[in-house]
């Protein structure tokens, strides 16, 4: 009898045991937005772990410029967290591919999100999703409010209109006209050229025409936003060259710099640290009345590491940001990051409710160069950096740009051969 009492003693002692192990799951997730690290601790991750005690998570961002190096070096040594946060097209695609990702399809939670909203971590065939999209992000300019009020700026819907402006704050003198250095190169194509871009190409129009090998990038629509951006040059104040993205932000929200060549992802940021009233003004158009166009840009999914000890319970973490309660938490404690859930979310966010009202009055699209066309190499997206940057600096004119692009796209990619 004693013996069996032991026996059950132990069996006991062995499922508390076996219990307490599957509870004490801790879930690492890899990201690139340092920026939001306090908001996960204190908004997102505590909502998640209310209702799900036995999981606890750690968001683990990482450098924007560093993360897809530093990723797939973790990834390749077997020490890359349980959820990999996912930029869209390409770079995701290639991590699947490579065995990096689980599928998800087989995940009641993806019948959450339209088609539109997966196309960007899937398949080309669209057989095999790889990642919980997130949100989106809208490219645009913030500005200083006050600074416009104090010089009596209106603001700009033409380009004409535009550069009225960033010459009256120059003239004036007490602003820097626009924040943005060519420091760490990516700011010029991200919120320079592919911000003005659309309006050129009409969106997804050229886009997709640039897939297919239907228009090329010496084509007139392509070169010209790297004339535009040439002009930029004497409003972005002494020493842009050397300027970081943090310079750029904290220009800005010191009140040294009227303007903000910008994504909706500086929302957050930005509402902490300025103290004085913002705006958004979307890319200008050529003439008055043109068909406005906005990069509307599928940003961020969230994926589960193929390699991971902890599957089951990051895949309640997937399903969990899935949900609207997920949406809500997300779009609001992020506001600039919108939600891709088909369930509708209230923006309370004033600056954020100015970029998601563009959705109705403008054409949306994505960055021209993140689906297929950075496949090989030379990758193009990074070739755009550059050639922004050399745009910016007027070291090459916009055509030897335009051709230089070709050039390297043509070398690996068939519609363009």
């Amino acid at each position: 009898m004693k013996l069996r009492t032991l026996g059950i003693a132990l069996a006991s002692t062995a499922l508390m045991t076996t219990a307490a192990m599957a509870e004490d799951v801790t879930l690492t997730i890899e990201s690139w937005r340092t920026d939001d690290l306090t908001l996960w601790q204190d908004k997102i991750i505590p909502a998640f772990e209310k209702d799900n005690p036995g999981i606890k998570v750690v968001f683990s961002p990482t450098a924007p410029t560093e993360y897809n190096a530093a990723l797939n070096s973790k990834l390749e040594a077997g020490s890359a967290g349980d959820l990999i946060t996912c930029r869209p097209f390409d770079a995701s695609l290639a991590l699947y591919e490579a065995g990096h990702l689980a599928a998800l399809d087989e995940m009641e939670a993806m019948s959450n999100f339209s088609d539109v909203a997966k196309s960007a971590w899937q398949t080309d065939d669209a057989s095999a999703s790889f990642c919980v999209p997130m949100a989106s992000v809208i490219h645009g300019f913030i500005y200083n409010k006050d600074a416009f009020d104090e010089l009596g700026l209106e603001v700009p819907t033409t380009e004409a209109e535009f550069f009225a402006v960033l010459d009256k704050i120059k003239d004036d003198g007490s602003y820097i006209p626009m924040a943005m250095g060519t420091n760490d190169q990516w700011e010029a194509a991200t919120m320079g050229y592919n911000n003005i871009g659309p309006n050129y190409w009409k969106g997804e129009e050229g886009r997709l025409a640039l897939i297919k090998g239907e228009q090329k990038l010496t084509d007139e629509q392509w070169v010209a936003p790297y004339a535009t951006l040439a002009k930029w040059q004497p409003y972005l104040g002494f020493g842009y060259e050397a300027q970081t993205y943090p310079d750029s932000q904290n220009l800005f929200t010191l009140g040294r710099a009227a303007i903000y060549p910008a994504g909706s992802w500086e929302i957050a940021g930005f509402n902490t640290q300025a103290d004085f009233e913002m705006g958004a003004f979307k890319a200008p158009v050529k003439a008055d009345g043109d068909t406005c166009y906005i990069s509307d840009h599928t940003d961020i999914g969230i994926g589960l590491n193929a390699a991971s000890p902890n599957a089951d319970a990051a895949k309640t973490f997937l399903a969990w940001v899935a949900s609207p309660e997920f949406a809500s938490i997300f779009g609001n404690a992020l506001p600039g990051f919108f939600p891709l859930s088909k369930t509708p979310v209230e923006l309370e966010d004033p600056l954020a409710q100015e970029f998601a009202s563009w959705r109705g009055e403008c054409e949306s699209t994505i960055r021209s160069t993140y689906q297929i066309l950075s496949r090989g190499t030379p990758n193009l997206e990074n070739e755009t950096w550059g050639a922004s940057v050399a745009a910016i600096k007027g070291t090459e004119t916009p055509e030897a740009l335009g051709a230089k692009l070709q050039e390297g796209l043509s070398s690996w990619y068939a519609p363009h051969q």
